[in-house]
């Protein structure tokens, strides 16, 4: 899997969110960043996938 580095500006809220999180799970900051992402791809890919309602 190819990466890219970016750098991001964030509110300091989410920042403090981010930091607790890893230390929280053994992992790093990016991990969470990341992890966030992947799951609000799932949360959209899913919502995208299911079929319309017949209302």
């Amino acid at each position: 899997m190819e990466k890219t580095a970016t750098s991001l500006r964030l509110p300091q809220d989410v920042k403090a969110f981010i930091e607790a999180q890893a230390e929280r799970n053994g992992s790093s900051q990016n991990s969470e960043i990341v992890r966030c992402i992947r799951n609000r791809m799932d949360e959209t890919k899913t919502a995208t996938s299911e079929p319309a309602s017949s209302n």
